[in-house]
């Protein structure tokens, strides 16, 4: 699995003009699901980023995890993480895994994190979503399960 992570002040997806999910501090998680992948890498990703200490305490230092500030996370699918761009100028999305599994395991990630005690919300898989997002810092993030 790859997955983007923004540190957010707030965080919002829509669909058709309607918002579908939302949260206020937190992360917004871009998510994108690889052949290959697993259980194992969903609940490895999901414990990651509910405990990834990217929150600042009261030192000003990033100390505190998604859990330790009591923030939401917001989950939204994202198949153009596996673009390629090496050749030619159009990218090639041979690397990300078919819809049913990509699905299937967008739904265990949802479910994972939940798990692990925070608030999520979540986009729609497979629509022609709008995010909008507050990064907060900027904090963002690169997780490869593989790597």
């Amino acid at each position: 699995m790859k997955a983007v992570l923004q540190r957010v002040t707030s965080s919002k997806v829509s669909v058709e003009g309607r918002a579908i999910g939302e949260i206020g501090r937190g992360i917004t998680v871009l998510l994108c699901a690889v052949p290959g992948d697993t259980q194992k890498d969903v609940d490895w990703l999901a414990e990651k980023i509910v405990n990834l200490r990217i929150f600042d305490d009261e030192e000003g230092k990033m100390n505190l995890s998604l859990k330790d500030v009591k923030g939401s996370a917001l989950v939204v699918s994202q198949f153009t993480l596996c673009g390629d761009c090496r050749k030619g100028r159009r990218p090639s999305w041979a690397k990300a895994a078919a819809p049913e599994f990509a699905n299937e395991m967008y739904g265990k990630f949802i479910e994972a994190v939940k798990k692990n005690g925070v608030p999520t919300e979540h986009g729609q898989f497979q629509a022609y979503m709008a995010v909008d997002i507050q990064n907060d810092g900027p904090v963002t993030l690169i997780i490869d399960t593989k790597e």
